[in-house]
C-alpha cells in the first residue's frame, strides 16, 4: 500500500535540511537557505530496518522578522498537519526553549497526530543533556537528542518515527479500492472533475489517513465497482510567496500520489502542457504510479481535424519521459467523455498489476537480442542471461547479465520496447533491475 509520510517542521537554521539529507542519503535539498530556490527536492523515499517511508522538509521560512517567523511556521506546522501521518518537530538544542517553539507545539499538540520531538545540535550527549531536558515543557513528549550534521542518535529517532506507522498501514491495507488522485496546477478543474463524477450522492471518506482537512477522499461508484478519488483541489492558502504557494501544492501532490494507485494528471486544454504540468506529472512518474493525461475543458477551443493530434504531440514532447501514458481528452463541466475515464483507469489497473511468465519474458528478450547484438566495450560484450517479473505496481523485472556497466540505458529501452510491443503495458512505467551473474565466464 502507500508509504507513510513524515513531515519536518522547525525555525529558521535549526537544522531541518541537515536531516532531510542525512536521512534521504545525497544532498538533494539545497542547506543554505536561499528565498525562491524551488528546484531543490522537498521530499524523498527513506527506508529504515526496512520500512519505506516519504519524508518531506516543509522549509519555507524566511527569518525577516520574528512575527513572520512565527505565522510561517505555523503554516509549516499546518500543511505538516494537513498531510502528515507523522511529524517531526525540530528544535535547537544550542538556541534553547523559544516563544516560537512553544506556540508550534501548542499546534501540534492539539492536531493529534504522532509528533517526534527532535532536539538538534547535540554534539556531545553528557554535555547538554541537562539542556535537552528543558524541552519536556513542551509538553508533547520525549526530547530525542540527535547531532544531524554529525550523525549521531539519529537511529533511535527513526525508530520512534517508525513506532508510529503500524496503525495507518493496517487500516489502509484492508480497503483494496481502486485509489485515483486528481492532480494537476490550480483552477484546471480537479474539483469540477470530482463533483460531476460523485454528482450529488457525495460521500466523504474522512477518517482514512492522510485525508488532509482541505482535500477530501470521495467515494465514485461506476458500473457497481466503487473508486476512492483522492482530490488534492484543496490548497487555497493565501500566501505572498509564489514559490511557498508552489512548494506547498507540491507536497500536497506528493501526498496524494502516495496513495494513488492511478493519478490523473489534469492539464487545461485552453493553455496546453506547461513546466508546471511536468514538475506535476514527474512526481507520478518517479513513484512508479499507472498515468492518465486528462486534458480537460476540451469543450472550450476551437478544433478541426488536426487538433487532436497537434494536443498529442505537444504533450508527448513535453512529458517525453513517459510515453506510456494514456492521454484522453474530457470536458469536466459538461461531462464529455467521461465514461472513458473509467474504461481507462481500469485497464491502466489491469497493466500495473499485470504478470508475466518467466518463459515467455525469456523467448522475447532471445528474440531481441538476435535482432539486435548487445553492446560491447574494450572487447567485451554483453551477454544477458535471463529475465524475470519480481513484482507489480508497477511491473518490475529483474535482468541477469555478465557486466552491468555494458547495459546501457538505450538498451534497456530497447528491451523495454519490446516487451511492450507484445503486451501493452499501457499507461504503466516499467521498471528494471540490472543484476549481475558472477558464475558465467563473460
Amino acid at each position: 500500500m502507500s508509504k507513510p509520510i513524515v513531515a519536518i517542521v522547525g525555525r529558521p537554521n535549526v537544522g531541518k535540511s541537515t536531516l532531510f539529507n542525512a536521512l534521504a542519503g545525497e544532498n538533494i535539498s539545497i542547506v543554505k537557505d536561499t528565498p525562491g530556490v524551488t528546484r531543490d527536492r522537498i521530499y524523498a523515499d527513506v527506508e529504515w530496518l526496512n520500512v519505506n517511508f516519504t519524508l518531506i522538509d516543509t522549509g519555507g521560512i524566511e527569518p525577516d522578522s520574528s512575527d513572520i517567523i512565527l505565522s510561517q511556521m505555523r503554516e509549516q506546522a499546518q500543511i505538516a498537519i494537513d498531510t502528515a501521518d507523522v511529524i517531526m518537530f525540530m528544535v535547537d538544542c544550542k538556541q534553547g526553549l523559544v516563544d516560537a517553539d512553544a506556540k508550534v507545539a501548542d499546534m501540534l499538540r492539539r492536531s493529534h497526530k504522532p509528533v517526534v520531538l527532535v532536539v538538534n545540535k547535540v554534539d556531545s550527549f553528557n554535555k547538554y543533556m541537562a539542556d535537552v531536558y528543558e524541552f519536556y515543557n513542551l509538553g508533547i513528549g520525549d526530547p530525542h537528542p540527535i547531532s544531524a550534521s554529525n550523525k549521531m542518535g539519529i537511529g533511535d529517532m527513526l525508530d520512534q518515527v517508525i513506532a508510529h506507522f503500524h496503525m495507518e498501514e493496517m487500516e489502509e491495507a484492508e480497503d483494496d479500492r481502486p485509489r485515483i488522485a486528481i492532480v494537476g496546477k490550480p483552477n484546471v478543474g480537479k474539483s469540477s472533475l470530482i463533483n460531476k463524477l460523485s454528482g450529488e450522492n457525495r460521500l466523504i471518506v474522512s477518517n482514512i489517513a492522510g485525508t488532509t482537512r482541505d482535500a477530501v477522499d470521495t467515494v465514485v461508484t461506476w458500473k457497481d465497482k466503487e473508486y476512492v478519488f483522492i482530490d488534492t483541489a484543496g490548497l487555497r492558502r493565501k500566501s505572498k510567496v509564489k514559490e511557498e504557494l508552489e512548494r506547498y501544492s507540491i507536497i500536497r501532490t506528493v501526498t496524494a500520489v502516495e496513495r494513488a494507485d492511478v493519478v490523473v494528471i489534469m492539464i487545461d486544454a485552453t493553455e496546453g502542457v506547461t513546466e508546471q504540468d511536468a514538475k506535476i506529472a514527474g512526481i507520478a512518474h518517479d513513484r512508479g504510479k499507472g498515468i492518465v493525461i486528462a486534458v480537460n475543458k476540451w469543450d472550450a477551443i476551437e478544433k478541426d481535424d488536426k487538433t487532436i493530434y497537434k494536443y498529442t504531440n505537444d504533450i508527448r514532447q513535453v512529458l517525453s519521459y513517459m510515453p506510456y501514458a494514456e492521454i484522453i481528452f474530457i470536458s469536466a463541466e459538461t461531462g464529455q467523455r467521461l465514461p472513458r475515464l473509467f474504461e481507462t483507469i481500469e485497464m491502466v489497473i489491469e497493466n500495473q498489476t499485470l504478470r508475466v511468465a518467466t518463459g515467455v519474458l525469456n523467448e522475447i528478450m532471445a528474440e531481441a537480442v538476435a535482432l539486435q547484438q548487445p553492446p560491447s566495450d574494450k572487447g567485451k560484450r554483453l551477454k544477458l542471461y535471463y529475465i524475470t517479473q519480481v513484482s507489480v505496481k508497477p511491473p518490475t523485472f529483474v535482468i541477469f547479465v555478465n557486466d552491468k556497466q555494458l547495459m546501457h540505458f538505450s538498451y534497456t529501452r530497447y528491451l523495454e520496447n519490446k516487451i511492450r510491443d507484445t503486451f501493452g503495458f499501457k499507461g504503466t512505467s516499467l521498471k528494471f533491475i540490472i543484476r549481475e551473474r558472477k558464475d558465467k565466464e563473460g
